[in-house]
């Protein structure tokens, strides 16, 4: 079942729904149970929308920053349902950057003036933390007026602390949803939602910029589950929240299962800029994916970063996590010129600064 916020109740009031975010920027479960429920009301959306523009702009202007994105490894230790590189998937062609490779990627996006990378790849064991710490200490090292993004999955809160010293700055973990029966339906049962939980406390304790964030039309998903996801990234406070479509991937179990809609997605994008004003919002590439204007729709709703490729041309279309995602052309970071033309076209301006959260250049 997929969350019905279409559903109009007798006599809603769709003004007074939305109002509690509008006034005082916060919500209860069940005023985020009304708000939802407003999801199809044109001109709710519409003033959801410019109060989340307006926001955006005090906090970032025009800015819209880029980060460099190495996809270095599609090796996973996990069998998540919905991932197309999951452990089980044997059709993948799997591949492994070595760490002279991923300082290649670095220096030709340094060249490009990009000031944030962003390491992304499965929980592959080869990179154990060791390796990984003195990568991140390489990168740093090399390039200490960059800031450096880790998103690998789950370690140890030793591991955490340890690449935090070494130099890494933020990292992302995206929670994927906040309710256990839903985090059940979407993963086998040698993961755990309590885990993947802790693991953004201890993030936060050690001083990381912290992402967290889920997927819009996921398997099971309901109005309870977005309900959740918006209470725990309120409670949270999370300097980056990452939040797309879910785009089903042939070779996994959910290959069958219709994509998120890119309108809820949009909606709540502005909600999550509203409840987290100065919060580091990508337009994704899942949104790019199903719709040929979804990153600048993104931007329209109050988004700010985007996150072009930096990865070797050969290995961008194996980092395959779900049907049809654009690997080539102008979400990659040799085509900036493009896509800086794009998002000046939808009003805004592509800048390369490392871009931490509002206010704090750290």
């Amino acid at each position: 079942m997929r969350p019905d916020t279409g559903r109009k109740e007798k006599g809603m009031n769709w003004n007074h729904n939305i109002a509690p975010l509008l006034e005082k920027g916060s919500l209860t479960r069940e005023e985020a149970r009304k708000l939802l429920a407003c999801a199809e009301e044109k001109e709710a959306v519409k003033k959801v929308t410019e109060e989340a523009v307006k926001i955006r702009k005090q906090h970032y202007g025009d800015k819209v920053f880029v980060r460099g994105l190495i996809e270095f490894t599609n090796y996973c230790k996990n069998n998540c349902y919905y991932c197309g590189i999951r452990r089980d998937n044997s059709h993948v062609s799997r591949y492994r950057l070595t760490e002279e490779e991923i300082l290649e990627c670095c220096a030709s996006g340094y060249k490009l003036g990009f000031r944030t990378f962003v390491l992304q790849g499965g929980e592959d064991g080869w990179y154990t933390d060791d390796r990984m710490v003195w990568l991140v200490s390489q990168i740093k090292k090399t390039y200490p007026d960059c800031a450096l993004t880790l998103s690998i999955g789950e370690r140890s809160r030793e591991a955490y602390q340890r690449f935090r010293e070494a130099g890494a700055d933020r990292y992302l973990l995206r929670h994927e949803t906040a309710r256990q029966d839903h985090y059940e339906r979407l993963h086998p049962k040698e993961m755990s939602l309590a885990n993947r939980k802790q693991c953004l406390y201890w993030l936060k304790e050690l001083g990381y910029q912290v992402g967290a964030g889920f997927m819009v039309g996921s398997p099971g998903q309901t109005m309870d589950s977005l309900v959740e996801d918006l209470m725990f990234l309120q409670e949270l406070q999370p300097e980056m929240a990452g939040v797309g479509p879910f785009v089903p991937h042939h070779e996994t179990p959910f290959g069958k299962e219709p994509a998120g809609r890119v309108d809820l997605t949009l909606f709540l994008l502005s909600v999550i800029r509203i409840l987290l004003p100065n919060v580091l919002l990508p337009a994704t590439t899942a949104l790019g994916t199903l719709d040929g204007n979804g990153r600048e729709k993104g931007l329209a709703a109050g988004a700010n970063v985007l996150m072009p490729n930096l990865s070797p041309l050969q290995n961008r279309k194996k980092y395959d996590l779900y049907d049809n995602k654009i690997s080539t052309g102008e979400e990659a970071a040799e085509c900036l010129s493009s896509l800086e033309k794009r998002v000046a076209k939808a009003g805004y301006r592509l800048v390369y600064e490392r871009g931490d959260f509002a206010g704090r250049i750290v």
